[in-house]
C-alpha cells in the first residue's frame, strides 16, 4: 500500500554519523560538491579569527535541498518509485525533489503554496514536476499545503514526503556539513563555531548531529528570520512551539513550528537559537556578493547576517557559516541590494 500518513519518528530514529556518512556516499556522483569559502575581508568585519561559507546557493537547483530529497528517494522500493510520490513546498525542496525525481525517474508531485515566489514554480515545472498550487487565505500557509498534499496522496496512491521532518531527509541534509568539514581539514582548519540557517530544520538537524559527532565541544547555531523562530523557541521551551509569524523576505524559512525529528536532531545536537530582521539580512546579501560573489536568497543568508551581526558571538574564533540558498529573481535580488546599500548610506 502507499504511504499516505506521515511517520511519527522518535529521537531514537535520528540519523547516526554512520548514516550520514551513508548518505554522502550514496549521493556524492549526483550533487555537486559546493566550493567552501574563506574571507579574510568577512572574518575582520565579524571578529573572527578565521570564517569560512559553504557556498550551497552553487549546489544544483541552487539550494542545498537536493540532498535530502535524493536520498530519501533512494529509500523507497520500486513500486513506490512507480508510482511516485508527493511533498509539499515554497520553493526549495521542491526543485530539489523534482531534481531527484527526474535523476531517479520517480514522478513527482509538488504542492506548492500559490504566493510562492514564481521564478520557483517555473524552475520545479522544469525540472518535469507536476506543480499544483494551494489557496491559504489567511491560514498558515505550509498547514494548507501539507493537507492538500496529503489528499493527493490518499487520492493518486502516492507516497507522501515531509520536505524536513523525515530521518532520511535529516541525513541527507547532513552531507552538507559532512563535506565542509573535510574541506576545512584541507585547509587546516577545524571549526570553533558553527552557525546555519533554520526552517523546518533538517538541515540544521543534520548538519547539527554530523558536526557535533566530529567535533564535541563546537558551538552550534540555527538561525531563523524574526517572527518565525519556531526552532529557537522550542529549544528553549523543550517542546515544539508555534512561532507568531509574521512579515520577513525570507520565504523559505517560514514553517510554523519545527519538525518532531526535526527538533530531536537540534537537542541532540545542542543547537542554540537566534532570529535576524530583514536589515541584516540583505546587508549580508550585499556582503557575500561583494567579497565572495555569492548570490544568496534571503534564506540562505541568514546565518551569515547573524554572524556579521553579532547576534552569534564569534570573536576570536574559527567560524563556518552555512550558506544555503541563492534561488532568487534577479528583480528582487536588486532590490535587496538597493536597500542594503541605502541603510550603508
Amino acid at each position: 500500500m502507499p504511504h499516505t500518513d506521515l511517520p511519527s519518528l522518535r529521537p531514537g530514529d535520528l540519523p547516526s554519523p554512520d548514516r550520514i556518512a551513508a548518505a554522502l556516499r550514496g549521493v556524492r556522483n549526483v550533487v555537486r560538491e559546493t566550493p567552501l569559502l574563506e574571507s579574510p575581508v568577512l572574518a575582520q568585519e565579524s571578529g573572527a579569527a578565521r570564517l569560512f561559507v559553504k557556498a550551497e546557493g552553487l549546489q544544483r537547483t541552487g539550494s542545498f535541498k537536493l540532498r535530502g530529497a535524493l536520498w530519501r528517494l533512494m529509500q523507497l522500493d520500486d513500486a513506490a518509485r512507480a508510482r511516485g510520490v508527493v511533498a509539499f513546498s515554497s520553493g526549495n525542496f521542491a526543485q530539489g525533489l523534482a531534481a531527484a525525481g527526474r535523476e531517479l525517474s520517480v514522478p513527482v508531485t509538488i504542492v506548492m503554496p500559490v504566493d510562492a515566489p514564481a521564478s520557483k514554480r517555473r524552475a520545479t515545472e522544469a525540472l518535469g514536476a507536476e506543480v499544483v498550487l494551494s489557496h491559504h487565505g489567511d491560514a498558515p500557509r505550509e498547514v494548507v499545503a501539507a493537507a492538500l498534499a496529503r489528499d493527493l496522496a490518499e487520492a493518486r496512491g502516492l507516497t507522501l514526503l515531509h520536505p524536513f521532518d523525515d530521518a532520511d531527509v535529516v541525513a541527507g541534509q547532513g552531507t552538507t556539513a559532512l563535506e565542509a568539514l573535510a574541506q576545512m581539514a584541507e585547509a587546516g582548519a577545524m571549526p570553533e563555531v558553527v552557525a546555519s540557517p533554520v526552517g523546518g530544520g533538517g538541515l540544521m538537524g543534520g548538519v547539527s548531529l554530523a558536526v557535533r559527532a566530529a567535533h564535541p565541544d563546537v558551538a552550534i547555531w540555527g538561525v531563523e528570520p524574526e517572527g518565525h523562530d519556531g526552532m529557537g523557541r522550542s529549544l528553549r521551551a523543550g517542546a515544539r512551539v508555534a512561532a507568531p509569524g509574521g512579515p520577513t523576505l525570507c520565504d523559505a524559512l517560514q514553517a510554523p513550528m519545527p519538525g518532531v525529528a526535526t527538533l530531536a536532531a537540534c537537542q541532540a545536537g545542542g543547537v542554540q537559537g537566534v532570529s535576524v530582521g530583514d536589515g541584516p539580512v540583505v546587508r549580508a546579501m550585499a556582503r557575500a556578493f561583494e567579497e565572495l560573489k555569492l548570490v544568496l536568497e534571503p534564506s540562505g543568508a541568514v546565518a551569515l547576517a547573524a554572524v556579521l551581526a553579532g547576534v552569534v558571538p564569534v570573536a576570536g574564533k574559527v567560524v563556518l557559516v552555512i550558506a544555503s540558498g541563492g534561488n532568487i529573481a534577479f528583480d528582487r535580488f536588486a532590490e535587496c541590494l538597493a536597500r542594503a546599500a541605502r541603510m550603508q548610506g
